[in-house]
């Protein structure tokens, strides 16, 4: 669903819009509890269910509320449909005070639409830059030199190799080539064991095509046609060639194009899959038993690619603190907040509570999670990979993981696969 917010339709809020709005919001518990209390800090988040590190948040938040007793804090909780129904209440001037979510389709747009504030002063004012690694900074800063939000998750996004399941089929080593991949997926299908899982009906599916056809590109590369949709340059059309090949050789999951994340994890979990591309979060979650025999590297490279080793997405756009023009009203409360969430300690609570990654300066590592851990210590060991999110229009994501479902469908060749890329940008 497109964005609701424009300028236009913020203009709006302050009257019609808003008062059409205000239905919606009667309708959502969630956004019933957002309050003009001066003496209460509304948080938004996605943390606070099933979601990674959520235990871990909702703890923080307790002694956040015993250290300030005179200070409320309401936790506005939502999944997926965050984005749009802050948005919602956004549009009737309802909106929580500050924001815990990815910079992913929406949320994009929201500091371009005055939906959220630039947060860089705030950053300066209390002394919290130096806390934020570089690169960290660079992700959430626009093209304007604006800071959208402070940065805080992190995620490194290797492969997870199942080697018990490897050496069931007589795989003597993790695959590091193409040719490799599809020799072990052919012993591997022999066993009766799932190749390579993934959730090709979502965005589990668009990121692993994404960093396949990445094989061929530089980082400009990949910058230019994931900003533009422009598929058709002869690296790209390599990388979606070197895709269809896999595909058809049988290295994804018979009907990938109707898994999700869900089936994905569960498949690997469960030892019904040898292989699957996973991020740090989601290594989290398998189970030691599981954990013990598996090994994490990089994505297997193609004949000419234009990498030295396999290759991983590491991104530092997975969680950040947006602060909203009410919660400008509030800064002061804000500021207190955000000062506790990047003091050392409650860092590292995420860190071996959790096994998140953080975009936050820590030396604590993740002890509990080996698999976090391996994955933060392959360093020069693996190449890497653009995350495209920061650089695909809002407008093209959804479009995108449809025409992504249709690439990992069998019968679909290169040219149709590179279509359907392009067709998803045609509405941006």
């Amino acid at each position: 669903m497109r964005s609701l917010l424009t300028r236009r339709g913020l203009l709006a809020a302050g009257s019609g819009l808003a008062a059409a709005a205000l239905p919606a919001l009667a309708g959502c518990s969630s956004l019933a509890a957002a309050d003009s209390d001066p003496d209460t800090l509304v948080v938004h988040t996605q943390l606070g269910t099933t979601a990674p590190g959520s235990p871990t948040y909702l703890s923080a938040l307790d002694r956040f509320r015993k250290e300030n007793p005179g200070l409320k804090v309401k936790n506005l909780i939502n999944g997926d449909d965050l984005g749009q129904v802050y948005e919602t209440s956004r549009l009737a001037r309802k909106e929580a005070d500050v924001v815990m979510v990815n910079l992913y389709d929406k949320t994009l747009a929201w500091t371009d639409v005055d939906a959220t504030v630039d947060v860089r002063p705030y950053l300066d004012e209390w002394g919290l830059r130096e806390r934020v690694l570089p690169a960290a900074l660079a992700a959430w800063t626009d093209a304007r030199g604006r800071v959208r939000a402070f940065p805080y998750f992190a995620t490194n996004w290797p492969v997870a190799y199942n080697r018990a399941l490897l050496d069931r089929a007589g795989v003597d080593a993790v695959p590091t080539t193409g040719d490799q991949l599809i020799a072990a997926a052919r012993k591997l299908r022999a066993k009766g064991i799932v190749p390579v899982t993934v959730g090709g009906n979502d965005w589990t599916g668009q990121k692993l095509l994404a960093q396949i056809i990445q094989t061929y590109l530089t980082e400009d590369e990949a910058r230019h046609v994931y900003s533009t949709g422009d598929f058709g340059g002869r690296a790209v059309r390599e990388g979606i060639d070197y895709f269809v090949a896999l595909r058809d050789a049988g290295v994804f999951a018979d009907k990938a194009q109707g898994l999700t994340s869900d089936s994905m994890t569960t498949q690997f979990n469960t030892e019904a899959a040898a292989i699957q591309s996973a991020m740090s979060s989601a290594l989290a979650k398998v189970p030691e038993e599981v954990a013990r025999h598996t090994e994490v590297g990089g994505w297997p490279l193609g004949p000419g690619a234009a990498h030295e080793r396999p290759t991983v997405i590491r991104a530092f756009t997975l969680i950040g603190f947006w602060i909203s023009p009410n919660g400008v009203r509030k800064i002061g409360h804000v500021e207190k907040f955000l000062r506790f969430m990047y003091r050392p300690d409650t860092v590292s609570r995420f860190v071996t509570e959790s096994g998140r990654d953080m975009a936050v300066r820590t030396d604590t590592v993740s002890t509990g999670f080996p698999l976090v851990a391996a994955a933060q210590r392959l360093g020069g060991d693996v190449g890497q990979v653009l995350l495209p999110d920061v650089y695909v229009p809002p407008a093209a994501t959804q479009p995108l993981i449809t025409a992504t479902s249709t690439a990992f469908t069998r019968g679909t060749g290169a040219a149709e696969v590179r279509a359907l890329l392009e067709a998803a940008y045609r509405s941006a």
